[in-house]
């Protein structure tokens, strides 16, 4: 699987939050880290292939979505930490911000001191434009925020919907906020590449080549001062050569899958070479076509998840990287404490054959001579895709039709290249296929990806907000409005609670292991990186809170 982020099913190429495997080797590097933390340079990168010059922070197929450099150049409204997902975000550009009526109204106070790069400063009237633009382009808001009134009072922002915000909240106080002096004279912000970008950030581009992107500090950055003076992001062909590069120290900060990683990374400079790979509550799993029979049967679903095999999907499939999923819920742990339902808080993904025959007995299916048949006498089969070098994806697909064949099923693995996967996937064109979930603050937003009915498509129509799978259940739909529109935590607990439950009985998908926002990192040159024992945000450099790390970075005196 190549490294990527987990929000949106991204038309394709790959990229997000955690992961890539592809082939050949790039000579990009041969300039990288010559000094590294001495000269206040710090290398990054990532294995996606050479990009194209797009630095436009609102299409998640530019390179600065895509390497993660947008993070540096425009700032949100406050920052949010994905891994403590219950924890106040910090204020950014608002110094505070409120909300009210029940998450119909929000009104931002900005910090006076903000300005941008080009030295004007950023006003109300700033972010009053980025809002309306995201209102005026649906392709450039790609959280699906429903903006409705939006509008300056002195020197604040205040934003008015026609529904609850609670589930949306995080999105919106996290937008990038962009300078209305420079996109008010952009005729098509939808498909600008916005080459030379000006944004508030503490560094602005200084060159851009297919395979290198090279940041510089802006001196007169309004937050303060920055110890890294020089970001440069490299594009690697491959896992194997952004493994190579950090096993050397070329490369000092990435999100690369290593089968082998002790051995790979940590054993080359045991002194300084780390990761760290945390999860918040997005999921992999094994997604179905439930429009397609068997696979419309709830109970066949079922009692497939009850054989799958997490454990050995963590070992083999995602050498311990990811963070096991232990719970049939999906949510995950420690993450996902707060939010789980009673009866599931003992619950565990342990494997149970006989527990899975049984279901299948009890719904009509029947096993002979290991073969098991459907309620109407036929074999039961199916096939599995993937994109072809996903060695994790792979892998767990493996595991998965071993498990799946101790209760009589036949399947087959097919591979595809990611574009081709991308959009079968999207138009829901396949049988099953391992996939992530979007992540956010609470459950929600991984259950809403899954099962919301609303945001269905039909097979053929390409479905770029979620529910690959089709899945339909007026139950699960209307728990995900109510606890979108409640107005209160126990309403919320009880719709939550009712998601969980239909997760687990009616199986949309099967849970393989948490997503994680990790990454792998060197403190030869630079220390401050976030940890277990000080998890301010998670490591993925492709995150908002990229930002907060590379602030927090000193040099180091070793």
């Amino acid at each position: 699987m190549s490294v990527r982020r987990r929000t949106t099913l991204r038309a394709v190429a790959a990229a997000t939050v955690v992961v890539a495997l592809a082939a050949g080797c790039s000579n990009a590097n041969s300039g990288a880290n010559k000094g590294g933390g001495a000269a206040g340079v710090l290398t990054l990168g990532k294995p996606d292939g050479p990009q194209t010059n797009n630095s436009n922070p609102f299409l998640t197929t530019s390179a600065g979505a895509v390497l993660g450099y947008r993070h540096m150049i425009y700032e949100p409204l406050a920052m949010t930490n994905m891994i403590r997902p219950t924890e106040k975000a910090d204020p950014w550009l608002a110094t505070e911000w409120a909300w009210e009526d029940n998450f119909t109204k929000v009104t931002f106070t900005l910090d006076e001191r903000a300005k941008w790069a080009d030295g004007k400063p950023l006003t109300a009237a700033d972010v009053e434009f980025t809002f309306n633009l995201l209102k005026k382009h649906p392709a450039l808001n790609g959280d699906g925020v429903p903006f409705d009134g939006i509008a300056v009072k002195g020197k604040q922002v205040v934003l008015t919907f026609k529904e609850s915000q609670f589930v949306n909240q995080n999105k919106i106080i996290q937008t990038f906020i962009v300078p209305k002096h420079i996109w008010e004279k952009v005729e098509n912000p939808e498909t600008w590449p916005n080459r030379t970008p000006v944004g508030s950030g503490p560094y602005k581009l200084k060159t851009f080549t297919p395979q290198t992107t090279t940041l510089t500090a802006t001196p007169t950055y309004w937050n303060g001062d920055t110890k890294v003076k020089e970001l440069r992001y490299t594009a690697y062909n491959d896992n194997s050569a952004a493994t190579t590069a950090l096993a050397t120290g070329k490369m000092e900060w990435s999100f690369v899958f290593m089968p082998n990683h002790k051995q790979l990374f940590i054993d080359k400079d045991p002194k300084n070479h780390q990761l760290w790979f945390p999860s918040g509550l997005g999921i992999h799993g094994l997604w179905f076509n439930t429009t397609r029979k068997p696979f419309d049967n709830p109970a066949l679903r079922k009692a497939m998840a009850m054989v799958v095999d997490r454990k050995a999907i963590h070992v083999q499939a995602q050498a311990t990287l990811y963070p096991e999923i232990t719970n049939p819920t999906g949510i995950p742990l420690p993450a996902g404490e707060p939010f789980l339902a009673p009866e599931y808080e003992d619950a565990t993904t342990k494997p149970d054959v006989a527990g899975a025959k049984k279901v299948l007995a009890e719904a009509g299916f029947k096993l002979s001579g290991g073969v098991l048949k459907d309620p109407s006498g036929k074999p039961v089969t199916l096939t599995f895709t993937d994109p072809a070098g996903w060695n994790d994806y792979i892998t767990g697909l493996a595991i998965i039709k071993d498990n799946i064949k101790e209760i009589g099923i036949e399947a087959k693995v097919k591979t595809q290249t990611a574009e081709a996967w991308g959009t079968d996937v999207a138009n829901g064109n396949f049988d099953a296929t391992l996939h992530w979930t979007n992540s956010g603050a609470t459950p929600y937003d991984m259950y809403q990806n899954i099962m919301d009915g609303a945001i269905a498509q039909p097979i053929g129509k390409s479905s770029q907000a979620g529910n690959f799978g089709r899945f339909k259940n007026a139950e699960a739909t209307a728990a995900l409005k109510e606890y979108a529109n409640a107005t209160g935590d126990a309403a919320r607990t009880k719709a939550l609670n009712t998601l969980q439950k239909i997760f687990v009985e009616q199986a949309p998908m099967i849970p393989t292991a948490a997503a994680p926002i990790g990454a792998e990192f060197s403190t030869k040159n630079w220390i401050g990186w976030p940890s277990e024992a000080n998890p301010y945000a998670p490591p993925q450099h492709t995150q908002r809170t990229a930002l907060e790390i590379v602030l927090n970075l000193k040099p180091s005196t070793k």
